[in-house]
């Protein structure tokens, strides 16, 4: 390693340290016993389990876009998803949690009194989740915000600068995804106390990534021979094995939410299977109908696309309702995909905004019509169970969701882009990102 390359390492290093150093005088302050009255041990299992499933979808995602992109790049798209893992795990412990779920300040954002886990120990917090330790509560958390700016990663795949990824996912996390998971799951959150229901992330996970994607992807502009050459999935087989993953980890994602082992957590892991089924076979319908052959690679795809969709309305619709909402995922994110790329051009890689971005919104919409109290009594009726209102409510989060991801995902990235660069320069592009990033290969000829 060349003295240039400790120069520019070190200081990141110090840093990082010096906050780590800085935060253990909080975590020996803090007590880690555990009430023995109010810690539910089946709660706390399956928050546990949920979280490692829900951690397993992280790399199970880099298998996905990976067998998407190109030969070349493959090893670069999986690499993507385990830095994330890494990045947003330590920065989720130094600041992230804080900011996202700390002590409400005016609405907006939580403050630094969490900061390094501070105050943050074993014991039940009874706003979040007063069954189970609060750091098992962190942990939780923690995975959602470690895979949601991993999904933005397939709309740039094949031609960001890794460097820029870095500070890019730093970034984005603590000023797009902390806040907005602050407004609608933590205390004190201006669309949370406005009533928005948001079960297991349609806008602080879905829209947000597929709105940024559609950002990054026209910031950065299109892939070099975009339209003219092949731009085939290397390894179908790769990302439907991906698809497996992310299925079976959703189980944590939405059943998970529920933050207890009871009839929430049972009727949400329903809801989410039914739905998930019933977008594969709508979008594989609706593909063989439009190119004349079933996809199997179409089928994975429209699996994900309607876990994605059926996500924030998980724990509150019942399973009739996870039939329409499997239906509607199946067939309006297609028709966007298709339009994006044939009509209007747009470069978004691996179609984040149609699967995620259009998925979650569709969601979060089908909440305001489908929820009913009689799953959720913790919620609220949606429309067609005489509460018109909650629609409206729900309209506005996604309006809100939509607004500040994109701008906040433009100002970023043009930030970056004049410090220190978006993209890789043409040739290391077209001799892709595994040897022209990280000097490997995924497959030796």
């Amino acid at each position: 390693m060349s003295g240039r390359t400790y120069k520019r390492i070190f200081p990141v290093m110090a840093a990082l340290l010096l906050a780590a150093l800085w935060a253990v005088p909080a975590f020996a302050a803090e007590g880690t016993g555990q009430s023995a009255t109010a810690i539910d041990t089946g709660d706390t299992a399956w928050l546990l389990a949920s979280a490692a499933l829900v951690m397993l979808m992280t790399p199970a995602l880099g298998f996905f876009y990976g067998g998407l992109v190109r030969r070349k790049n493959v090893l670069s798209t999986i690499m993507q998803s385990f830095f994330v893992l890494a990045l947003i795990s330590v920065q989720w412990v130094l600041w992230g949690y804080s900011l996202a779920f700390g002590p409400d300040k005016g609405g907006i954002i939580g403050g630094l009194e969490w900061v390094g886990l501070n105050g943050v120990g074993l014991e039940p917090n009874p706003t979040y989740a007063p069954t189970v330790p609060h750091q098992a509560f962190v942990i939780f958390q923690m995975m959602f915000a470690v895979i949601t700016p991993a999904l933005i990663t397939g709309a740039f795949a094949e031609r960001k600068r890794f460097k820029a990824f870095v500070f890019f996912t730093l970034l984005w996390a603590t000023l797009v995804y902390d806040p907005l998971a602050h407004w609608v799951w933590g205390s004190g959150g201006w669309l949370r106390n406005l009533g928005a229901l948001d079960f297991a992330g349609g806008t602080v996970v879905h829209i947000s990534a597929g709105v940024s994607s559609l950002v990054a992807a026209l910031v950065m502009g299109r892939r070099l021979g975009f339209g003219r050459e092949s731009m085939d999935p290397h390894d179908s087989t790769m990302t439907i094995l991906g698809a497996g993953l992310l299925w079976f980890g959703w189980f944590g994602f939405n059943a998970g939410s529920a933050l207890g082992s009871g009839a929430l957590a049972t009727s949400a892991f329903l809801v989410t299977n039914t739905a998930g089924a019933m977008a594969a076979i709508t979008w594989m319908t609706v593909s063989w109908i439009h190119t004349g052959r079933p996809s199997a690679l179409g089928m994975a795809v429209g699996g994900i696309v309607g876990l994605a969709t059926v996500t924030p309305a998980s724990g509150y619709i019942t399973v009739q309702g996870a039939i329409l909402v499997g239906l509607v995922a199946g067939v309006v994110p297609y028709l966007v995909m298709q339009l994006l790329k044939s009509r209007l051009g747009v470069d978004d890689s691996l179609d984040v905004l149609a699967c995620h971005g259009i998925g979650g919104t569709l969601g979060t919409l089908a909440v305001g019509l489908l929820a009913t109290v009689a799953v959720n009594s913790a919620g609220a009726n949606g429309w067609f169970f005489g509460n018109p209102g909650q629609f409206w409510v729900q309209l506005l989060a996604v309006a809100v969701t939509w607004a500040y991801s994109a701008v906040a995902t433009f100002v970023i990235l043009k930030v970056i882009d004049l410090v220190i660069g978006l993209r890789v320069h043409e040739h290391e592009e077209r001799a892709g990102l595994d040897e022209s990033q990280h000097g490997e290969v995924a497959y030796q000829i």
